[in-house]
């Protein structure tokens, strides 16, 4: 995002009469013969305890009732009708998963009003457990390893729901938008809503006939009946739940294929064509600039870009996989340097994931190296210079140095230090490592922990190994601490 994880013990029995060893050795075989009779016969089911219900957290330190416990979640197939004029969403999801322990109960993220839930096609009764959380209890409990498939159906008007200080869904005018970060997958799908549990998407949207929807990956499909027209999209690499995303409205769309990168780009027709022209123009920079990137971190790991401008100023953009989302602001330098960010989120951020939130900076933090890395390939100011400069602006007096950026706490995910700070411990690392080794070492890290999750201190532990040094110091001092890092030789200062 960008703002304008007693075998081989020889044991030594006391001395025992004969009469005692004698009725010992019956119990023994008759305790073997009664296991005989009631071992369940081969491919046979064992019954999950009736008090096993899986939590309602994944366990993240800053968000205790994000995601939840029990099961993964392997595929998502989303379908929702969009009613533009009502504001009001409805639809039914397919959720296919894998219990990790026996479940008598499980949960789900939503906060939309549920009308059904089946488990394997079977009625299951549910509950809800205060807003956020919906309680499934399937008719019959699952067993560890046990693939199965929760249909949820569900309706609201989801821009009017609030939870935890949000109201992520954003809709105004003809125009409606399901993108924010860290949440926004209950407000249009129920989710383990959680990073840590990525999943494959299919996404069909309805909406009145006329209007378009724009979502992650490709369309395979775009069916008009009657009054209706229905936008079927599909992410066939594994994507994190608030990397979901749909747009809905009515957008000019332009496609095509560029170094065998199939593209789409959209922009809102709620401007006028001067400023959709200029939009555009903005867009189609992302596949040359995906080129770009790959030279720098490795092959693109979705297959297909592009990228989207909003009608809805929401006063950020946003990384969804495959396709960001922009608010219009113009195609200046600062306009490209936020296409910049949001692309190279697609390795930083999405195709290697965050395990925690606290590990924010492995997304934010890379995201705006890589713009400084962009302009100095582009005739524009050396990362080192840039670096030197952003200390020097900031005495230690300073409030942005009292962020710790390895910590930052839920309420300060994307303040400044995170993106700002992030990106100068990054460039002191590459002065400390050389550029050579600091590239080998990001491409290292997307390639090996690709579509999957990673914490900073993995990143720190690889850093150590890729360029042959001992960091506990530097990466202490400047994503650790709550202070400026002093000039001194191996801070990557000078």
């Amino acid at each position: 995002m960008s703002w304008p994880q007693l075998n081989g013990v020889l044991v030594r029995l006391p001395r025992l009469s004969a009469r005692f060893l004698a009725g010992f050795v019956v119990s023994v075989l008759l305790g073997l013969l009664a296991g005989l009779l009631v071992e369940p016969h081969a491919g046979a089911r064992s019954v999950a305890p009736e008090d096993a219900s899986g939590s309602a957290g994944a366990g993240d330190s800053y968000y205790p009732l994000d995601g939840n416990g029990g099961y993964d979640v392997a595929h998502y197939d989303i379908h929702d009708t969009w009613r533009i004029r009502t504001g009001s969403l409805s639809g039914w999801t397919d959720v296919s998963a894998i219990a990790t322990q026996s479940l008598s109960s499980f949960h789900l993220d939503l906060v939309l009003a549920v009308d059904s839930v089946t488990v394997d096609g079977r009625s299951a009764t549910y509950t809800r457990d205060g807003v956020h959380e919906l309680v499934v209890t399937p008719a019959v409990p699952l067993v560890p390893g046990q693939r199965f498939v929760v249909r949820v159906a569900y309706h609201g008007r989801p821009a009017g729901i609030g939870y935890g200080g949000e109201k992520p869904f954003f809709t105004v005018g003809h125009e409606t938008m399901a993108t924010n970060e860290p949440h926004i997958a209950p407000w249009w799908y129920p989710a383990n809503d959680h990073p840590s549990d990525k999943a494959t998407f299919d996404i069909t949207v309805r909406v009145p006939a006329g209007r378009q929807v724009i979502s992650n990956g490709r369309l395979v499909r775009h069916v008009v009946a009657g009054h209706w027209a229905s936008w079927h999209w599909r992410m066939s690499r594994p994507m994190a739940t608030y990397l979901a995303f749909f747009a809905a409205g009515g957008f000019r769309i332009e496609r095509g294929v560029h170094d065998g990168l199939p593209w789409l780009d959209a922009v809102s027709l709620e401007y006028g064509k001067p400023a959709q022209l200029d939009a555009l123009r903005l867009m189609r920079r992302s596949s040359g600039i995906v080129s770009w990137l790959q030279t720098q971190f490795g092959r693109y790991p979705f297959g297909s870009t592009g990228g989207l401008v909003t009608g809805i100023f929401t006063g950020f953009a946003l990384e969804n996989q495959g396709r960001p989302t922009y608010p219009f602001f113009g195609s200046g330098r600062e306009a490209r340097s936020t296409v910049v960010h949001e692309l190279a989120h697609q390795w930083f951020g999405d195709e290697v994931s965050v395990q925690r939130w606290r590990d924010i900076w492995l997304n934010e933090g890379f995201a705006t190296w890589a713009e400084w890395r962009y302009a100095e390939t582009h005739g524009g100011e050396r990362a080192q210079h840039r670096l030197q400069r952003e200390y020097a602006a900031r005495p230690a007096s300073r409030p942005f140095w009292r962020l710790v950026v390895a910590d930052p706490g839920p309420d300060h995910l994307f303040d400044a230090p995170v993106y700002d700070r992030g990106a100068m411990a990054l460039q002191a690392l590459r002065h400390r490592i050389g550029t050579t080794r600091f590239l080998r070492l990001l491409r290292t890290w997307a390639a090996r922990h690709a579509y999957g999750n990673a914490t900073v201190e993995q990143f720190e532990s690889l850093a150590e190994q890729e360029s042959g040094q001992q960091l506990d110091d530097f990466f202490t001092a400047w994503l650790h601490t709550g202070s400026r890092p002093a000039r001194v030789d191996g801070s990557g200062l000078r």
